[in-house]
């Protein structure tokens, strides 16, 4: 096979395989059934042409044979009368109508034969364009069962897969949601163990510690002093024993300035 040869087997091979893909089979059936249709009607103009000449043969032959009637009366006159002269012209017209006749029979039974064959051939081409009628739409219903079959098959698999996403991002919103749950609870657990305070402060734990034992011993300090000052010492006993007056007397030596003065101080330091 030369280069051109193969070329151009190559090119229909192709140009068969788009054809094939474009083609709809319900289409190209209706198609044929309707070109089976316009043979049938072809054929049946066929026989009417037919059999419109033959009728036409035999309207004329049935002129010819009046006409040979007539011939044969006007010899019989003719010879009644003398006139063998006139007999012999009216009986060669005759013979002359009689061969047209013959030939006219011929051809009509000519026409007769061919019109019994179209009709048959009709007959036979309607009957098979019934049988592929019934065959067509049996084709057409079975074509648009698997169509639909196969576009319900195929939307099954699309939602499968799209089912199959859904559930993916359902699993990707449920771990991000309890990432988040995760991480807010434990930003409230950092927030009440005072993890933030350390963050914002250079102070650590130990820091932290000494100084609230710092500020615990200065409250206890300024307490005792102002103990002192005011004259309280402790004691086991019940204070509800003391005498109302001594505490009275005691007070009223105390300066009132310097209470609140010393109550001030100690304010302020608690603040702190």
């Amino acid at each position: 096979m030369g280069i051109l040869s193969r070329a151009s087997y190559v090119i229909r091979s192709k140009i068969n395989s788009v054809l094939n893909r474009a083609e709809d089979p319900t289409e190209t059936l209706d198609y044929s059934y309707e070109q089976m249709r316009d043979q049938l009607q072809d054929v049946k103009r066929g026989i009417a042409d037919l059999t419109t000449q033959k009728k036409r043969l035999e309207m004329q032959k049935k002129r010819l044979e009046e006409n040979v009637d007539k011939h044969n009366e006007q010899a019989r006159t003719a010879v009644e009368q003398g006139r063998e002269d006139l007999a012999r012209r009216a009986l060669e017209k005759k013979k002359t109508k009689m061969n047209q006749i013959e030939d006219l029979d011929r051809q009509i039974s000519e026409l007769q034969n061919q019109q019994d064959r179209l009709i048959e051939q009709k007959d036979e081409l309607q009957t098979r364009i019934e049988e592929f009628r019934t065959k067509k739409e049996t084709m057409k219903a079975r074509h648009e069962a698997a169509k639909a079959s196969s576009s319900v098959s195929e939307a099954m698999t699309a939602t499968g897969e799209e089912f199959e996403d859904v559930g993916r991002a359902i699993e990707r919103a449920e771990e991000q949601t309890e990432d988040m749950e995760a991480r807010a609870a434990a930003m409230d657990e950092l927030h009440e163990s005072g993890a933030f305070d350390d963050v914002l402060s250079d102070k650590d734990s130990i820091d932290r510690e000494l100084e609230s034992l710092s500020t615990d011993s200065g409250v206890e300090a300024e307490l005792e002093t102002l103990k002192s000052d005011v004259g309280v010492e402790e004691s086991t006993a019940d204070p509800d024993a003391v005498d109302e007056e001594e505490i009275e007397e005691v007070a009223s030596e105390v300066d009132d300035e310097e209470i609140e003065s010393e109550l001030a101080e100690l304010q302020d330091e608690e603040n702190e």
